[in-house]
Parts: structure tokens; sequence; C-alpha cells
């Protein structure tokens, strides 16, 4: 009779993961919060969070020109990798609705103008990866945001917009970091068939 034995693998030291700067942004006309985090594995650091605020007495399409340029100065300063933006919901006013679309558009586009790979969230799963529950309220929200990012979310500069902005960059972090781990896995699966 063959006696089979098991060997664990030999243990390879853990590679020191690579800090991944990202920014994450809350659109908006009146006010889009904008927040950049560097990761390292499962690490977050705050390095920046703000508002972009175009004037309110303008017209639309000066308005929009103002947010595309407040958001190219950001990304600019602080360089990220990786853009997550949230996605809006339908409003019941339509003429709102359409010009949150307009202003989520420029958001969307002033990091994509730029080679940076911008991923949407809906806000049920921001709220749900920051906090456990999808349907939490911006109070939950911002109270998580300032336990995983203790330097920045209490600072008096953070607004409820920038706060959200950075409960985007966490959720991408998590999401993009969770989808790392897993395609690692199934090349290493792949390998071996």
């Amino acid at each position: 009779m063959q006696t089979l034995s098991w060997m664990p693998p030999r243990s390879t030291p853990l590679r020191k993961a690579p800090n991944v700067r990202l920014i994450g942004l809350d659109p908006g006309l009146n006010h889009t919060g904008w927040g950049v985090l560097e990761t390292s594995g499962n690490r977050l650091t705050g390095i920046a969070a703000g508002i972009v605020s175009p004037p309110k007495d303008d017209n639309l399409a000066v308005r929009l020109a103002s947010l595309f340029a407040g958001l190219e100065r950001v990304l600019e300063t602080y360089k990220p990798e990786a853009a997550a933006v949230e996605e809006t919901f339908v409003n019941a006013n339509p003429k709102a609705a359409l010009v949150l679309g307009q202003a989520r558009g420029v958001v969307l586009l002033a990091p994509a103008r730029m080679g940076i790979s911008v991923t949407p969230y809906s806000a049920n799963t921001v709220k749900k990866t920051v906090t456990g529950n999808g349907h939490a309220g911006k109070d939950q929200v911002a109270a998580m945001v300032r336990l995983l990012v203790p330097n920045l979310a209490n600072s008096l500069d953070v607004t409820k917009d920038a706060a959200d902005a950075l409960a985007v960059a966490i959720c991408h972090a998590q999401h993009s970091g969770t989808a790392s781990v897993w395609n690692r896995a199934q090349q290493k699966i792949s390998a071996t068939h």
C-alpha cells in the first residue's frame, strides 16, 4: 500500500503591496466632492480632500467649464492612478436630474482625458462597502469615513461632499483590492490546468 504525504508549499516572503493613489468623486453642479487616498494592501492613507464649487451665478456652460477646470487642477496636483465616481440616482425633478447628469459627465470626462481609469459605483454599493448597510444615512457614512481615514475626515476643511467622495474612494480601494486578489487566484488556477 502506498502512502501519500502532503507537504505545504514552501512559503515565499510576502511582497509589499505597491502604493496605489486613487481619487473618489461625488458629482454635483453646486459642489463636487473629491477625496484622494493612497492604498498599500489593505492600508488606507488619506492624502487630501475638498470640493470644486463652480460659481452659481454663471450660465450652465460656464459652470460646467469651471467644474472641469477645477477637477483638472486637482488631478494634476495629486496625480491619481485610478478614479471612482458615484453614480447619480434618478431625481423626481427631471430638470435637476438632467443638470446633475451633465455635471456627472464632466466629472467622468476629466480623469478619462488624462488617461486615468474611471470606475462607477452606485450609492448603495458605496454605503454597503463603507458601513455594511446599503441604505445608511449620510451621518453613518461620514462617521465610518472618520474612522477609516481619521487624518483627513476629522479636518475642518472636509465638507459632507468631500466625505462622500472619500467614501467612494474607500469603496474603490476595497473592490479593486478584492478584484486584484481574485484575478491572481484565477491566473494561478489557469496556470495549473
